[in-house]
């Protein structure tokens, strides 16, 4: 009996299913912590991450949404044949993760829906997160709005609190009629959510914007030579110099709008900011 009691003991503790859930547990940990590691080691020489893409299933925009981003979003003609198809999975997860709001409109349209989710894809292709955690409703008026947090009427604002971008569907239209004024109220909020997002968060992406965000800063306060000329050349309009953030949302808007001119005038000033948002394609 007590030799029967020992077998199943053993036969318990060693039955092969627990042992293969627990040895695939450990497993995936151990791998999970090595590819951090690996990663991180990879960051800090290369500026960016291993990879961007990686999706079992890719979702297609339909052919009403596909119009709107050709037709109408000069960027994503500029990406090759397997960065649309990636672009658009994309746009499509991100449309279906937020929730588009109307205020004044009779409706929001797919128009609405694609550009704006294609502004916010268009910032974090080179990301792997692109989803922007901190917006989780997209607010959108036909023009100018009054805004409760500081009394005044605005075009775009971002309230991460409330996890909510507010934008003016006119004055958003215009920042992409005119491709090149380095006026683009989408890429303006966008990057502001971006930013904010990537201090609360841990993973790769927001990891490589921030360190680089303080590397352009410390580049730009250490360096007299380099403030004179951001003052005297007159590239950033005047409301750059707000503060770090409106500095950073402007600076993007010129990086995206006119970076052969960024580039020339401000090179070191445009490495840092391709750094942090990886824009490797498109001819950036």
């Amino acid at each position: 009996m007590l030799i029967t009691i020992i077998v199943n003991e053993v036969v318990y503790y060693g039955n092969p299913v627990i042992l293969g859930i627990l040895f695939s547990a450990l497993a995936s940990l151990v791998f999970y912590y090595a590819f951090r590691m690996l990663e991180m080691s990879y960051v800090l020489k290369y500026k960016k991450p291993l990879y961007n893409h990686l999706y079992l299933n890719l979702k297609k925009l339909n052919t009403e949404q596909r119009v709107v981003l050709q037709n109408s979003f000069p960027f994503y003609k500029k990406l090759s044949k397997k960065e649309k198809t990636y672009f658009e999975h994309r746009v499509v997860s991100f449309i279906n993760d937020k929730d588009f709001i109307g205020r004044d409109l009779d409706v929001i349209t797919e128009e609405m829906k694609v550009l704006i989710s294609a502004t916010a894809i268009m910032l974090t292709f080179g990301f792997r997160d692109f989803y922007i955690g901190l917006i989780s409703k997209i607010v959108v008026y036909p023009d100018k709005f009054y805004s409760n947090v500081n009394k005044t009427y605005h075009k775009g604002e971002f309230n991460p609190k409330l996890k909510t971008l507010v934008l003016s569907w006119k004055d958003f239209k215009q920042g992409f009629d005119i491709g090149n004024d380095n006026l683009n109220l989408g890429i303006h909020e966008f990057t502001h959510a971006i930013h904010l997002n990537s201090i609360k968060e841990r993973d790769v992406s927001s990891t490589i914007f921030t360190d680089s965000f303080k590397e352009l800063s410390m580049l730009i306060s250490t360096n007299n030579s380099l403030r004179d000329e951001l003052l005297g050349f007159e590239y950033f309009r005047n409301y750059a110099y707000t503060n770090q953030f409106e500095f950073i949302a402007v600076a993007v808007e010129n990086f995206v709008e006119t970076p052969k001119d960024f580039k020339a005038k401000f090179p070191e000033i445009y490495n840092k900011i391709k750094q942090m948002l990886n824009f490797n394609f498109a001819g950036y």
